[in-house]
């Protein structure tokens, strides 16, 4: 089994930043580049979205339209650790933020992709 921990979330103005940490672990968490790591976010009354991803053995990301330019995910295979630094936050970007991991290789933009999950951290942009 594979465990993630999602930490970083907080309180923000508009305009600030935040950065999101996510720890791997686990019995079957052998090499963490073997895992494309990816962000979701899920807002009230809405579906869960793909932010960014990190994809495996190789590192090549790719990212949600809303984010381009603002988001940045990055992944340290020596701590088992996938982050994602957050500029120019807007309301709009107010959610919960999950951290996810999938066996699959590629660039994987839908949840079920994903086989394993964090609990989430919640990210409030003040306007």
């Amino acid at each position: 089994q594979v465990q993630l921990v999602e930490s970083g979330g907080g309180l923000v103005q508009a305009g600030g930043s935040l950065r999101l940490s996510c720890a791997a672990s686990g019995r079957t968490f052998s090499t963490f580049s073997s895992y494309t790591m990816g962000w979701f976010r899920q807002a009230p009354g809405k579906e869960r979205e793909f932010v960014a991803g990190i994809a495996s053995s190789g590192g090549n990301t790719y990212y949600a339209d809303p984010v381009k330019g603002r988001f940045t995910i990055s992944g340290d295979s020596a701590k088992n650790t996938v982050r994602l630094q957050m500029n120019s936050l807007k309301p709009e970007d107010a959610a919960v933020y999950y951290c996810a991991a999938s066996r699959f290789g590629g660039t994987l933009y839908h949840p079920n992709d994903y086989h394993y999950w964090g609990q989430g951290t919640q990210v409030t942009v003040s306007s």
